[in-house]
């Protein structure tokens, strides 16, 4: 009687390692993804590095993930970055300060596209009624209209985009 428990306890165990979801391919990892806004629609992109300590660890705080300091990121040529514009005040949201969800230019496909992204904060000014823009075109009407100022500190972070209109990895 005990043979033939042992034996149907091994043919279970064969049959249930059997069943199981076999992993093929490369491993996977996850990152937990931000969203934004690329011309107009909504994206998802990670924080992988940044150029400066402040930033990598505000990041890091937010997403729960590691977002890795590299000094040499601010030295990239300028022809070689992207845009991505972050809210310090206005409408609250998903943003690192708390406001709206950051606005990304070149998004993958578009010419100029690059994960390495300059970064660009963005005030909107006193008595402005601040409102949630997703495109670049809008965030230049509005500093063009002296609605927001626009100031670029010289910060490099790697921003891949991970889903977006018409692609995702």
């Amino acid at each position: 009687m005990k043979k033939l428990t042992l034996l149907t306890l091994a043919a279970l165990a064969l049959i249930i390692a059997a069943c199981a979801p076999q992993q093929s391919g490369p491993a996977k990892a996850e990152l937990p993804a931000g969203k934004a806004y690329a011309e107009g629609k909504e994206i998802y992109f990670v924080h992988t590095e940044a150029s400066d300590a402040g930033v990598a660890e505000k990041l890091t705080n937010m997403m729960k993930s590691p977002v890795m300091l590299v000094p040499s990121l601010a030295n990239v040529p300028a022809e070689s970055l992207a845009n991505v514009y972050v809210f310090t005040n206005g409408v609250e949201g998903s943003g690192p300060f708390g406001f709206q969800a950051d606005v990304f230019d070149n998004p993958p496909g578009s010419n100029g596209y690059s994960p390495l992204r300059r970064l660009n904060v963005i005030t909107w000014a006193e008595g402005i009624s601040a409102r949630e823009v997703k495109s670049v075109t809008e965030v230049m009407e509005a500093e063009a209209n002296d609605e927001l100022a626009i100031e670029q500190p010289g910060v490099v972070i790697n921003m891949p985009f991970v889903v977006w209109d018409g692609g995702q990895r």
